[in-house]
């Protein structure tokens, strides 16, 4: 499996559901955010202060993100965090930018899955 850097985002993040059709939230200006819309829903991921009215939300994450750029050609790198943390059973919500890849675990796992990334190989830069 291939050895990746990551990082661990400080903020402690919501996964949102807003109904289909909803109007989608505008961003916050500082910290990580994410929104997807589908022809079904709209999630948006942010900061749990910054989740939108109205939405389902399920708080308490924390993101670990893989050190990019990474080449659109690459292969296997969500796999090679995602699988080590399947294998200890550790729930991921994983997401995908234009640069890199991230995935979320609940903030009291956050501990017990960065000690699983290290002992896959990882290299796991705290505090950034």
């Amino acid at each position: 499996m291939r050895s990746l850097t990551l990082g661990v985002l400080p903020e402690t993040l919501a996964v949102c559901r807003l109904a289909n059709g909803a109007a989608l939230p505008p961003l916050p200006a500082t910290g990580f955010a994410s929104i997807t819309r589908t022809a079904d829903e709209r999630s948006v991921v942010c900061a749990e202060d910054a989740a939108p009215a109205g939405a389902t939300v399920n708080g308490g994450w924390r993101a670990i993100v893989v050190r990019g750029p990474l080449a659109f050609e690459l292969t296997g790198i969500l796999v090679s965090v995602a699988a080590p943390l399947a294998e200890a059973g550790i729930s991921i919500f994983a997401m995908s930018t234009y640069d890199t890849d991230t995935v979320l675990v609940k903030a009291e796992l956050l501990p017990r899955a960065l000690s699983v990334l290290r002992a896959a190989g990882h290299i796991v830069e705290e505090g950034s």
